[in-house]
C-alpha cells in the first residue's frame, strides 16, 4: 500500500483498494495478535461496528468528550477532520478524565468487573457502557483498548486496524532509552517508570494530515491506552508513521512516544542495593520493537509491519534515523545518566535460556541454562537464578523459584544447567497472561558481569470448536465445544461464554459442570445466523485453574 504523496483523493479517509476497504472499514472480525516475542499467538476479536446500538455509542463518545462539552460548536464544525475524530476518540475509549467507555486495571485483581482476558469483542463493551447511564466498564488492558477504538473509527468510516508490537517500550521520559535494573541476586527492582511489556497492542487509521502536507499522508497511530498523558489528557496520536519510520519526532502529534515503542535502546544494569553502586551489563539497539504485526488482508493469517515502522534493525540508516530523532528532542549532549548509549564491554561467558518442552499451564517448566566460555583462558563464576511470574507489561508478580550456584568453564567451554520450575512453585502466582521470567545473573571473577532472561509464555489447554452442519440464514444449527482437563484434579467453576456478530444476538453464557481429572466436558449450543457472508464464532473458557481460554472458528453462512 502506497504511503505519503498520491495515496489519498480528495476524500481525506480514502482507500483505494477495494480489498482493504473490506477489510479495514466493513469487516466485523478480526485478530490481535499477544504472547511474546518468542511465542506469538492469534486471539479472535469481534468489532462488530454494524450491530445494533454500536453507532449510538460512538457518537455518544464524541458527545460526552471534553472538547464537546467545554465548547460544542467547535467541537461540532471539527468532526469532519478525521485527525481530530481520531484523537477525541483515543481519549473517550479510555475512562481517565472523562469517563469514557473502559477503565483499565493491571493489577491481577478484577473484583468489581470483568477480567480484560474474558472480553472477545467490542459490541458487548459499548453496549454496557450505554446501558449503564455511560459508566466506565470495567475493565480493560491494551488489547481491549484497541478493540474498541478499531470498532468506533470503522463504524464512523474511517479505515482502521490494531497492532500489536512484541518487547514493546514504554518510555516515561523522552530519552529513547529504557533502563531495566537487577540486583545481584537477579531479581527485578523497581528504580525507574520505564518499562519493556511483552505485547503491546495500539490502531492506525487511513487518513491525509492536512495539518503536516501530504507527505505524511496515510497510516497514523492512535492509541487509546492510559499510559502517558498528552497536552494534559490520557490520549494518543494520530502520529504519522512516515514520521516515526523517518526520525520526525517533532511531528504532531505524540511521536516521541510511539518512536520509542518500536524503536528505543534498551540498556541493562546491575544494583548493588547496599552500596547503591550499578553496573552496565549491556547495551541494546536490536531488542525493542519486534514482530510488529497486524491482520492480514483478506484472510485470518500475521502480517509483519515492522518496516513501515523502522529501517532494518543494525543498519546504518536505522542509527542515522535514531540520531536525528535524538537530535530533534535535544538528547545529542548526554547527560551523566544517558552515557547508558556507550557500548558496555562484552562480557567472556555468553549464556541462554532454551526451553525442553512446550511450557504448558499444569505441567512443570523445564529449561536449560546454557553457559559458553567465549575466552581462551579458565572463567570462574557465580551465577544466580531467579523465576518470577509477571504481567504482560513486564511487571513483576511473585518469585516463584531461585537458586545459586559456582560454576568454572574451561577455555570455550560450554556448559548446560538443567532448571525445573514446578506446578506447585507457580500455580499460586500465575496471572492470567500466563508469563514466567526467568533470569540468571553471572559473576564472572576474572571479568565483566553478564545477565541472561527469557520470558516462557505457558499455553492454556485448548478448547475445539466445531459446527454440526453447514451455517444458512434463519436456520439453527449446532456448535460442540469440547474442553479437556489436562490436570490429576478436578476443575470447577466452568463458564463457556460464546459471541459472533449476525450469529448471536447476545453473548452466550453456559454454567458447565465441573470436569474431572484428565476427562472432557463437551457442551452442545445453538447459533442462528442473521446474515450471509464470512463470519466468526467466538469462544472463551474459564474454570478455576484455567482462565480464559480462547477459540474461534470461521463460518461461512449461506442464504
Amino acid at each position: 500500500m502506497e504511503l505519503g504523496k498520491g495515496g489519498l483523493s480528495a476524500d481525506e479517509v480514502f482507500l483505494p483498494k477495494e480489498a482493504e476497504r473490506q477489510e479495514y472499514v466493513l469487516s466485523e472480525s478480526g485478530v490481535v495478535f499477544v504472547g511474546s516475542a518468542n511465542s506469538i499467538s492469534p486471539r479472535g476479536w469481534d468489532y462488530g461496528q454494524f450491530q445494533k446500538g454500536i453507532l449510538d455509542a460512538c457518537l455518544a463518545m464524541l458527545d460526552r468528550s471534553l472538547n464537546h462539552r467545554k465548547d460544542p460548536a467547535t467541537d461540532l464544525r471539527r468532526r469532519n477532520d478525521p485527525k481530530y475524530v481520531g484523537r477525541v476518540l483515543s481519549a473517550m475509549v479510555n475512562s481517565n478524565d472523562d469517563n469514557g467507555v473502559l477503565q483499565g486495571n493491571w493489577s491481577g485483581n478484577y473484583s468489581g468487573g470483568a477480567s480484560p482476558g474474558s472480553w472477545s469483542g467490542s459490541a458487548d463493551i459499548l453496549q454496557k457502557w450505554k446501558a449503564s447511564g455511560f459508566k466506565p466498564v470495567r475493565y480493560g488492558q491494551c488489547w481491549v483498548f484497541a478493540g474498541v477504538l478499531n470498532t468506533a473509527l470503522r463504524c464512523l468510516g474511517m479505515p482502521a486496524r490494531t497492532i500489536s508490537n512484541f518487547n514493546s517500550a514504554h518510555d516515561t521520559d523522552q530519552t529513547l532509552t529504557i533502563d531495566v535494573y537487577y540486583d545481584d541476586s537477579g531479581n527485578p527492582l523497581n528504580i525507574t517508570s520505564d518499562s519493556i511489556w511483552n505485547f503491546h497492542v495500539w490502531n492506525e487509521s487511513w487518513f491525509a494530515r492536512s495539518d503536516l502536507g501530504s507527505t505524511y499522508n496515510g497510516w497514523q497511530v492512535l492509541d487509546a491506552t492510559p499510559q502517558e498523558r498528552s497536552t494534559g489528557i490520557f490520549q494518543c496520536g494520530p502520529a504519522s508513521l512516515i514520521a516515526i519510520k523517518e526520525g520526525d519526532v517533532d511531528q504532531d502529534y505524540d511521536c516521541p512516544f510511539v518512536f520509542s515503542e518500536v524503536n528505543a535502546d534498551r540498556v541493562t544494569w546491575t544494583y548493588d542495593t547496599r552500596s547503591g553502586e550499578k553496573k552496565k551489563i549491556y547495551a541494546e539497539t536490536r531488542t525493542i520493537g519486534q514482530f510488529t504485526s497486524t491482520k492480514a488482508v483478506g484472510s485470518f493469517a500475521r502480517q509483519d509491519v515492522t518496516g513501515n515502522y523502522k529501517y532494518p534493525e543494525g543498519s546504518a540508516k536505522e542509527r542515522e534515523v535514531f540520531k536525528k530523532a535524538r537530535g530533534k528532542l535535544n538528547l545529542n549532549t548526554l547527560d551523566a545518566t544517558s552515557t547508558q548509549l556507550a557500548a558496555a564491554k562484552k562480557p567472556d561467558v555468553a549464556g541462554k535460556f532454551k526451553l525442553q518442552s512446550p511450557p504448558q499451564v499444569g505441567k512443570d517448566v523445564d529449561l536449560v541454562l546454557l553457559l559458553t566460555n567465549v575466552a581462551a583462558a579458565e572463567r570462574n563464576l557465580s551465577t544466580n537464578m531467579t523465576a518470577w511470574t509477571i504481567i504482560y507489561t513486564g511487571k513483576p508478580v511473585h518469585e516463584v523459584w531461585k537458586s545459586s550456584m559456582k560454576v568454572t568453564l574451561g577455555p570455550k567451554e560450554e556448559k548446560s544447567i538443567p532448571i525445573k520450575i514446578s506446578y506447585a512453585d507457580y500455580q499460586q502466582h500465575l496471572t492470567t497472561d500466563n508469563m514466567i521470567r526467568a533470569t540468571a545473573v553471572c559473576h564472572i571473577e576474572e571479568g565483566h558481569d553478564a545477565l541472561v532472561e527469557r520470558d516462557v509464555s505457558l499455553d492454556n489447554p485448548n478448547v475445539t470448536v466445531k459446527v454440526l452442519g453447514p451455517a444458512k440464514v434463519g436456520q439453527e444449527v449446532k456448535v460442540d465445544m469440547v474442553f479437556t482437563n489436562p490436570l490429576e484434579e478436578e476443575v470447577k467453576d466452568c463458564v463457556l461464554q460464546a459471541e459472533g456478530s449476525d450469529l448471536l444476538e447476545t453473548k452466550l453464557k453456559i454454567d458447565v459442570p465441573p470436569v474431572k481429572a484428565k476427562q472432557s466436558a463437551r457442551v452442545q449450543f445453538g447459533i442462528k445466523p442473521s446474515k450471509s457472508g464470512t463470519k466468526q464464532l467466538l469462544i472463551n473458557f474459564s474454570c478455576n485453574k484455567f482462565q480464559d481460554i480462547k477459540a474461534f472458528e470461521i463460518i461461512d453462512v449461506a442464504n
